[in-house]
């Protein structure tokens, strides 16, 4: 019986063996050339940029340089970076791979998304290499991918890595979408630059980065691209509209919370004045449709879905949202309003030499905190009549001269008629709240900066 044993082995490895060495050799690609072959089709593409931005703080001008990446997405010099890269920027400068440098223009900005559209000026007849988007959501764990940018003001430097994870939800830096993590080095200054898959194609904007943990950093989604850029294009900004519901999933591990159910989401409260307040939502309402659509928030990765759906609603025009109360199912009718209507336009108020803003919740909820509308000090020129008195930015206005101050209008209202006046009136008191605290400021307007 032994014997037999031996002899059904040594058949059983013998056809192993066989089959072995029956294989043909396989072709295999090269991951390096995969990798040249990717980065050579972006890296003419990306820009890095220089910005130069002005402030005032404490009555004095402040510049500063700050530097970041961006992608050329058009022949005629359109690119992507990211919103915090060209804040407040009164000058851009772009280098290219070619070493051209050239001015560029905002096109427009969404902070919401960290999102910018800028456009190079790019001479007649010339053109410049530009990169195309590929579909983020295609994209799995454990693909490869390459970042592209500055980092460190260090142009044309590229990272490789792979994706940890292609739906990470971080609320304090976008309530309207997920992100994309990778383990490519994502640096200080590799801001605005693309995150690349292996097919040479943009997948992704890089915007933020863990300093201490060089293997975690985030990029924007080309979906989420894909939405935001044509509105920055026509625009100038993303029109976001407003319910005012603050939303949560059915399912939240970290504060160990469970509904006991399979659709819908959860709304955990409504701002005041709001129109979903006005409309009578209330909290732990569940609501399962807007506007038509069925909404579930299963875990909280399903949020920003449904808070981009609410913010691509037309404004003004009411709206149905089903919901589950009590476990009897209802219906509202809701008006959308935009998100940032209350913001208004910056007034300039020469003579007095400064600028003021309307109050806006969502822009300055540190002020709105104190006054739910009003007007406040948005900027003090440098050298100027503002400048020498006690008043500050971010100041809140009440009166002018014993007149209350409620609007952008009511500024405008007492500037003209100040400058009509003041050979005879050249001082004016302004009643201001500055951190709560109630201030008196004498603003002194005898002296034109403007014709010295």
């Amino acid at each position: 019986m032994k014997a037999t044993g031996v002899c059904v082995l040594a058949v059983y490895l013998s056809a192993c063996s066989s089959l072995i060495f029956a294989v043909e050799p396989m072709d295999y690609l090269d991951f390096r050339d995969v990798v040249r072959d990717a980065k050579s089709k972006v890296f003419p593409a990306v820009i890095y940029i220089k910005c130069l931005r002005e402030s005032h703080e404490s009555g004095k001008k402040i510049n500063e340089s700050v530097s970041g990446s961006g992608v050329i997405i058009s022949a005629d010099g359109e690119a992507l970076t990211n919103w915090h890269v060209v804040d407040k920027a009164v000058e851009v400068r772009c280098l290219l791979y070619d070493g051209r440098a050239m001015e560029a223009t905002v096109v427009g900005t969404d902070q919401d998304t960290d999102l910018a559209l800028i456009k190079l000026t790019v001479d007649e007849g010339e053109s410049v290499p530009f990169a195309a988007l590929a579909d983020s959501s295609l994209l799995t764990e454990g693909d490869f991918v390459m970042a592209m940018g500055a980092p460190w003001g260090m142009s044309r430097s590229v990272s490789i890595g792979i994706v940890s994870c292609t739906r990470r939800y971080l609320p304090e830096n976008s309530e309207y979408s997920l992100w994309i993590q990778t383990d490519a080095a994502i640096s200080p200054g590799n801001s605005g630059g693309p995150l690349v898959n292996t097919d040479g194609r943009v997948v992704g904007i890089n915007s933020r980065g863990i300093l201490y943990g060089g293997d975690i950093g985030f990029a924007l989604p080309s979906e989420t691209l894909l939405i935001v850029v044509p509105r920055l294009r026509q625009f100038g900004k993303v029109n976001w509209s407003w319910l005012g519901l603050q939303l949560q999933p059915l399912r939240d591990f970290e504060k160990n919370v469970y509904f006991e159910v399979s659709r819908g989401v959860i709304v955990g409260q409504t701002e005041p004045d709001s129109p979903a307040s006005r409309a009578g939502i209330q909290a732990r309402d569940r609501i399962v449709a807007i506007d038509g659509r069925a909404v579930t928030a299963t875990n909280a990765e399903d949020l920003p879905a449904i808070r981009r759906q609410i913010g691509l609603l037309a404004k003004g025009k009411a709206i149905e949202v089903e919901l589950i109360r009590n476990d009897k199912p209802t219906s509202l009718v809701i008006e959308p309003t935009e998100k940032g209507r209350l913001e208004g336009n910056e007034l300039d108020c020469p003579r007095w030499d400064m600028t003021v803003k309307a109050i806006n919740r969502f822009a300055n909820p540190d002020l709105y905190f104190y006054k739910k509308e009003g007007v406040f000090i948005f900027g003090i020129k440098y050298p100027g009549n503002a400048q020498n008195s006690a008043l500050q930015e971010q100041d809140i206005i009440l009166q002018i001269d014993g007149t209350p101050v409620t609007s952008l209008e009511d500024v405008r209202r007492i500037h003209a008629e100040s400058l009509k006046t003041v050979h005879e009136k050249p001082r004016l008191v302004f009643s201001v709240l500055r951190k709560g605290t109630l201030r008196m400021c004498v603003l002194d307007i005898s002296r034109d900066y403007e014709k010295e």
